[in-house]
């Protein structure tokens, strides 16, 4: 295994694929080029409980996005194309991509099928972003947008950008971070919610320029001594500038499970839970990591989603353990509605950790 370094940048370089799952399946059917392309679950928008995964940009026209249910979104496009998920092929692509990315002779961080950053010491970063986006459409058939920063922050938040303008390039650096942003909501920072964002107001702290100007110890009272002032940084363009290199290994793993019919049985959601945390447990153990925290998700009929987190008694492999575990964190939900969902996701050591 190539070993994994961490490489200091001039220039990050946010590279974000367009419609990655439609484009994939839109790149071996050519004749749905220009039509509205749904891609989730068996591709059957009739049955209950099938979930977009991703929409076609024509699709998005009519208000179908990612997460909405495959019935409503036949409803709001019935002429759309709706198709299966074929992860294989995904996996296939992002390859093909990630493959022209580093042929560019720069470390690339790779951040799932669609998503990565590469870092470049360049004296003009944008021909180097044109030449990405160039080198991706004619070896792949696929487009993707450019953000461009001097910090990963800031080349995140430029992609935005880049996906509104001629040339989908668009560069954030300490020049116009502040001309661009200051004025936003802070949840428009990468890595601020909604619930961040709804505590800040309180403290009378809306906008990006407020949340920059905001006092250290007073967010550290608010947030805590490491987070507080973490969105402070965050709020002034971020300082990572390293980029990661592969191998990649997930720092978790999770996995959830849309019932056909809602569960009412306390017994059979338990049971459904500790046979997800077995498998996961078994899935990640033959990849030589273990498992530090198991975390549970209960989502009921009225889409009302709830997420709990708890640590094991021992960092293991063992799926009796994990499954313990997940039942413990089960134990903590107060559950008085019909269950629609149910997810487990396992947070997860490298072999090198432990």
């Amino acid at each position: 295994m190539t070993a994994r370094s961490e490489i200091f940048a001039q220039w990050i370089l946010h590279i974000d694929m367009d419609s990655f799952l439609a484009a994939v399946e839109i790149r071996r059917r050519p004749e749905l080029r220009g039509r509205p392309v749904v891609v989730g679950g068996d591709g059957d928008p009739t049955r209950p409980r099938q979930v977009v995964a991703t929409a076609s940009y024509e699709a998005r026209a009519h208000g179908v996005h990612s997460g909405m249910p495959m019935q409503r979104a036949l409803r709001k496009c019935p002429d759309a194309v709706f198709l299966r998920s074929d992860h294989p092929a995904y996996d296939a692509a992002s390859a093909e991509v990630m493959g022209v990315l580093r042929s560019f002779g720069y470390p690339v961080e790779v951040w799932g099928w669609d998503e990565a950053f590469i870092g470049a010491q360049h004296d003009v970063p944008e021909e180097l972003a044109g030449a990405v986006r160039t080198a991706v459409h004619d070896r792949t058939g696929l487009t993707c947008a450019v953000g461009i920063g001097d910090t990963k922050e800031r080349a995140k938040m430029a992609t935005s950008f880049a996906k509104t303008v001629p040339g989908h390039i668009y560069r954030l650096d300490s020049t116009n971070w502040m001309i661009m942003m200051g004025d936003r909501d802070v949840v428009a920072l990468w890595g601020i919610g909604k619930r961040t964002a709804a505590r800040l107001a309180v403290h009378g702290v809306r906008t990006v320029t407020d949340l920059a100007l905001a006092n250290r110890d007073d967010l550290a009272v608010w947030f805590g001594p490491t987070i507080g002032p973490r969105l402070r940084i965050l709020a002034r363009g971020g300082t990572s500038r390293t980029i990661t290199t592969e191998p990649w290994l997930p720092r978790s793993k999770s996995r959830q499970v849309t019932f056909p019919s809602d569960l009412t049985d306390p017994a059979a959601i338990a049971d459904h839970v500790a046979a997800l945390a077995r498998e996961l447990t078994v899935e990640v153990s033959a990849d030589g990591r273990v498992v530090t925290h198991v975390g549970v998700t209960v989502r009921t009929r009225s889409f009302f989603t709830q997420v709990k987190t708890g640590k094991l008694s021992e960092v293991t492999t063992d799926p009796g353990i994990v499954e313990v575990g997940a039942r413990r964190v089960l134990a903590r939900f107060e559950i008085t509605r019909p269950v629609r969902l149910l997810g487990v996701r396992l947070e997860l050591l490298t072999p090198t950790e432990h």
